[in-house]
């Protein structure tokens, strides 16, 4: 008989908890007991391989994507995908999703009582470059309410998932915007212990990037391993 292999979490506490009440739905789908490890075959941890044909032209330009242009502030996200070493991650996919800017997402089960954008289908994807950088033009999404607690409302974020060489080798993360008075109350980005580790989703202006009269721009790295890693979802939706 084979030996069964609890799973551990992560080390440094800079992950976000499993279990956090204050985020309503982890007491619900929270692990009640320890993980278990199951062992991937050669084929999920070899493929699917993604290339340049899974890109679309404009799929990096979210305001480009459909005959007139979306309404709100255009920005660029760039960054990097690094390791624990510092090292780019080349050729990984970053796959991105958000709001419009009314704060509401292009999703059947989104009822907020906010328009949609009939330009905006609020996705994107890029491959990295061999310096591990990623580029998106977008819009700046809006805060919208999601009925977590009273009065609840979730900071303006990006979304993003990381895939490796396969689809079981997946991150998911989201990036705030510097100086949003929401963070403090948000469950989500208060469910990592570490304060250091939560300061890393939030990206940072970035002057040299800005498009002059189109858009400002941010910068967000992401580092998949090791004390500087960058929070990424467990029990999120």
């Amino acid at each position: 008989m084979s030996k069964v292999l609890g799973y551990r979490r992560p080390y440094f506490d800079t992950q976000p908890a499993h279990l956090y009440p204050g985020y309503r739905s982890t007491i619900k789908r929270a692990p009640s007991k320890p993980l278990i490890h199951l062992p991937h075959t050669i084929s999920e941890v070899t493929g699917p391989l993604f290339g340049p044909a899974d890109i679309g032209p404009n799929d990096h330009d979210l305001t480009a994507q459909h005959e007139g242009a979306p309404i709100g502030e255009r920005i660029v996200v760039s960054g990097r995908v690094l390791d624990e070493n510092s090292k780019p991650v080349a050729n990984a996919l970053i796959e991105m999703w958000q709001a419009n800017s009314a704060g509401r997402y292009r999703h059947d089960i989104d009822d907020h009582d906010a328009p949609l954008d009939p330009n905006f289908t609020g996705v994107g994807r890029v491959l990295t470059g061999a310096d591990g950088a990623y580029r998106f033009i977008t819009i700046k999404p809006a805060a919208y309410p999601w009925r977590n607690h009273y009065n609840a409302w979730r900071p303006a974020h990006l979304h993003f998932s990381l895939f490796g060489l396969g689809l079981v080798q997946r991150l998911v993360t989201q990036m705030y915007f510097p100086g949003d008075p929401l963070l403090p109350y948000d469950p989500m980005y208060n469910s990592i212990p570490n304060e250091k580790a939560r300061e890393r989703l939030i990206s940072h202006f970035d002057w040299e990037r800005t498009i002059p009269d189109i858009a400002l721009a941010y910068r967000f790295d992401m580092v998949l391993r090791g004390r500087e890693d960058t929070p990424m979802e467990t029990t999120r939706s």
